[in-house]
């Protein structure tokens, strides 16, 4: 079977370093927020190029503790998109603010800015803007709606470590960046790990309080926090991940490149790259007529792939009634019904994706 990702190759890859750092930290006696979860927040905000960076337990605290960062809460509302990882928007309501959904643009699959403008009312204090697949929403546009509304830019990354807009990497445009690095991320960790840029010093110190209880000094909580902390171990592990991120994502995208190049058009809708946008290609999604027949197919010929997403979050049980929607989602509706995630991580070799264009294109 062709995986659709193998992140098990990665720690083949990496895995004598890997060891030692396991070791090293070990030895340590640290395990909690100790000196490698410390050099990892340095290492990210270099290569971000913001000031700070707070690591957290995952990419949906990311956002949740981001929020309560922000003072962002009951009866506010955060402007979001329908099309996306639940956890964007679970997060919202973990906070305690409403998440407002808006439809997405049809060639490129991410937050649609004309909608954006007509969903802001009194309560809205943020937009939520999620960097899909690997590029990035139209951020000039987003960001002259935001300051000209006086509401904050929160940019939701974890699909796109690393991509650009206009040079700028992705998680330095707005007033916060949020990142998940789950295993199969451009930049993962052996298990739950997330990361969170500013360059406001004030919201910086509030969220590093919010990751643990509140403390400035142990045991004594200035605030109501939570427990969102990242470990020693997986801090240690990005540390090293980090500094090959970029030549992975080059792989990447020599591997959507050959996608790009070979697959028929007629079979297959390719989403768009956005100018001025770099791509990283966490995903490489297309859009088929047949999709139901073409997983069968894909299935039989010992090809994994994936949907991203295969249920709009406003049509699902669990959140119908805490989301609000603003117009109708009917792009979002029509494209979760055609859309399908190709196989691509950096170890894919090129004779393998040769080998998966040739059977899609003999897809009939």
């Amino acid at each position: 079977m062709i995986a659709f990702a193998n992140p098990s190759l990665k720690i083949k890859k990496y895995k004598k370093e890997i060891i030692r750092a396991v070791n090293r930290t070990l030895e340590t006696n640290s395990y909690i927020l100790g000196p490698e979860v410390k050099k990892f927040e340095k290492n990210f905000s270099k290569y971000i190029g913001t000031k700070y960076s707070v690591g957290v337990a995952n990419g949906t605290d990311a956002i949740e503790i981001s929020l309560r960062s922000l003072n962002i809460g009951i009866g506010d509302e955060v402007i979001t998109v329908s099309h996306t990882a639940v956890a964007s928007v679970s997060a919202i309501i973990s906070a305690g603010a409403k998440p407002v959904l808006v439809d997405i643009e049809n060639e490129y699959l991410q937050i649609d800015i004309s909608k954006v403008a007509k969903a802001i009312t009194n309560k809205t204090k943020a937009v939520l803007a999620v960097h899909l697949y690997g590029q990035s929403v139209e951020l000039d546009g987003l960001k002259k709606i935001c300051k000209d509304k006086k509401i904050l830019l929160i940019e939701d990354v974890s699909q796109a470590h690393g991509a650009k807009y206009k040079e700028k990497k992705l998680g330095s445009h707005g007033i916060i960046g949020c990142f998940s690095c789950y295993p199969t991320k451009n930049l993962g960790a052996l298990g739950d790990a997330g990361i969170i840029t500013t360059n406001n010093k004030k919201i910086y110190k509030k969220m590093k309080l919010l990751r643990e209880y509140g403390w400035k000094t142990k045991f004594y909580s200035e605030i109501h926090g939570r427990n969102s902390r990242i470990d020693e171990i997986q801090a240690a592990i990005l540390n090293i991940k980090i500094k090959y991120l970029d030549k992975e994502n080059k792989n990447r995208e020599d591997i959507a490149s050959l996608y790009k190049n070979f697959l028929d058009k007629k079979k297959f809708t390719i989403v768009k790259n956005r100018q001025n946008s770099s791509h990283v290609y966490h995903l490489f999604v297309v859009k088929v007529k047949k999709r139901k027949k073409l997983l069968d197919y894909l299935k039989k010929k010992k090809i994994a792939t994936g949907i991203h997403y295969p249920y709009p979050v406003h049509l699902q049980k669990g959140y119908k009634k805490l989301i609000k929607t603003n117009g109708a989602l009917s792009i979002t509706e029509k494209n979760c019904k055609n859309i399908i995630s190709l196989p691509i991580y950096p170890e894919l070799k090129k004779k393998t994706v040769i080998k998966i264009i040739q059977n899609l294109n003999n897809f009939n």
